[in-house]
C-alpha cells in the first residue's frame, strides 16, 4: 500500500554531494556567440522525472556545448514522436515502447540515449480499493489518457494479463483530469505511468496500490532521445551535445537532488509554490533516480542502451501492438554512438542507491 509520505521525509536521507567537481564533468569549452538553437520537447508537463532536461538548461550544461535549447511541454509520448519525426522539434524525450511503436507504423526516428530503463507502466487503484489483481479488473470502470503510452499498451497488458475486457468501461480522459478522476471515484481504475502519475496522487491525497505491467511480461525502458536520422546524419554535433548535456544533468540530479531540484524550481517556479508541489517534484526525482540506477548506466556510462533488450521490445512491440507494421531494425533504431560519456564512480552508484531506496518501495 502506498501511503502518503510528507515531504521532510521524502527528502530525508538525501544529502548533497558535490555538484561537479567530485566526478570531473567539464563541458567542452565552446566559442562565444557559436551558439546553435535546438527545438526539443518533453513527453508531457514539466515534472520530477523530467526536471533533468530543465536543469540542464538552467545549469548552462546546453549553452557550455554550444546550444541554445527551447523546451517545449508535450501531451504523451506518441505524440511527441510524431511531432519529432514531422520536423516540428529536432530531439526530445519520448518512451521507447512509443518510440518503437512509432517506427513501426513507418516514421522515421532514431533512438539516441536512454534517460530511464522502466517505463513503470501500470493499473492504478485507490489502497482501499477490491480490486487486489488484474483479473478484478473485469466489469469495472477504466479511465485512462488516449494518447498516452500506457493506453496504447492497455490491449496487450490485458492479454498477457488474461483479462477478459468485454465488459470492461473504458473512459477516455485528458490527462489534466486522469488523476483526479479516480480519487473521485468516477473510475475504478486508470492506466498509467506510475513515476508521472503517483506525485499527482499523493498531492491529491489519495493512497493507492499499483499493478505493475512488467510483472505481466510487458517490460519496456522508459524516457529516450530521440531524433530523426537525417538529424545525426547531418548534425551529430548538435546530438552528442544534448545527450551529454542530459546526462551531466542526470548525473547532477542522481548525486545532489537538492541542488537539481533547486535548478528545476528556477526554471519552473510554479514548481516552487508550495511545498506540496515541491514534494511532488522530489518524489518524480525520486523514482526517476530509481529506473535510472541500472545495469545499463552503472557498467557503461549514462544513455547506454542494452541492444538484446531493445531487439525484445521490439518483439513486444511487434506482437502486441503494431502486428501489421514492419518490424524496425535494432540497431538502425537505436544507437548507443552518443551514449555513455558522462559515468558515476561504483561509490556515487551506491549512494544512488542508498538515497533513492525509500522511493524503490513504491515502484515494487
Amino acid at each position: 500500500m502506498l501511503n502518503n509520505v510528507s515531504r521532510r521525509g521524502f527528502l530525508a536521507g538525501s544529502a548533497s554531494l558535490t555538484a561537479l567537481g567530485a566526478t570531473g564533468l567539464a563541458a567542452p569549452a565552446i566559442a562565444q556567440g557559436a551558439m546553435t538553437a535546438v527545438k526539443f520537447t518533453l513527453p508531457f508537463v514539466a515534472q520530477g522525472a523530467t526536471a533533468f532536461a530543465f536543469v540542464a538548461r538552467e545549469r548552462g550544461f546546453f549553452r557550455a556545448r554550444g546550444l541554445d535549447v527551447d523546451i517545449a511541454l508535450g501531451t504523451g509520448s506518441p505524440p511527441a514522436a510524431q511531432a519529432i519525426a514531422a520536423g516540428q522539434f529536432d530531439i526530445g524525450l519520448v518512451s521507447a515502447a512509443a518510440t518503437i511503436q512509432q517506427a513501426a507504423r513507418g516514421l522515421s526516428l532514431t533512438a539516441v540515449g536512454t534517460m530511464m530503463y522502466d517505463a513503470t507502466m501500470a493499473i492504478a487503484v485507490p489502497a482501499d480499493s477490491p480490486i487486489r489483481t488484474p483479473k478484478d479488473l473485469e466489469g469495472k470502470r477504466l479511465g485512462a489518457n488516449p494518447r498516452g503510452l500506457d493506453f496504447a499498451f492497455w490491449p496487450a497488458y490485458a492479454r498477457l494479463a488474461n483479462i477478459n475486457t468485454a465488459g470492461i468501461t473504458v473512459q477516455q480522459l485528458d490527462p489534466n483530469v486522469l488523476e483526479r478522476t479516480l480519487s473521485q471515484r468516477q473510475v475504478d481504475a486508470v492506466t498509467c505511468v506510475a513515476a508521472s502519475s503517483l506525485p499527482t496522487f499523493q498531492s491529491l491525497n489519495l493512497p493507492v496500490r499499483f499493478m505493475m505491467w512488467k510483472d505481466a511480461g510487458l517490460s519496456f525502458y522508459h524516457n529516450t532521445v530521440v531524433t530523426r536520422p537525417d538529424v545525426v546524419a547531418q548534425r551529430p554535433q548538435m546530438v552528442q551535445g544534448v545527450v551529454d548535456a542530459l546526462g551531466e544533468a542526470m548525473s547532477l540530479t542522481l548525486r545532489d537532488p537538492d541542488a537539481a531540484l533547486d535548478a528545476f524550481v528556477r526554471q519552473r517556479p510554479e514548481i516552487g509554490m508550495s511545498d506540496q508541489t515541491r514534494g511532488s517534484a522530489r518524489l518524480g526525482q525520486g523514482l526517476m533516480g530509481v529506473t535510472v540506477a541500472q545495469d545499463e548506466a552503472i557498467r557503461n556510462g549514462i544513455g547506454f542502451a542494452d541492444m538484446a533488450k531493445v531487439d525484445k521490445m521490439i518483439d513486444t512491440v511487434m506482437e502486441f501492438s503494431v502486428q501489421d507494421g514492419r518490424r524496425p531494425v535494432t540497431d538502425q533504431l537505436y544507437t548507443n554512438r552518443f551514449a555513455g560519456n558522462i559515468k558515476l564512480t561504483p561509490a556515487e552508484w551506491e549512494a544512488v542507491r542508498v538515497r533513492t531506496a525509500p522511493f524503490a518501495q513504491f515502484l515494487a
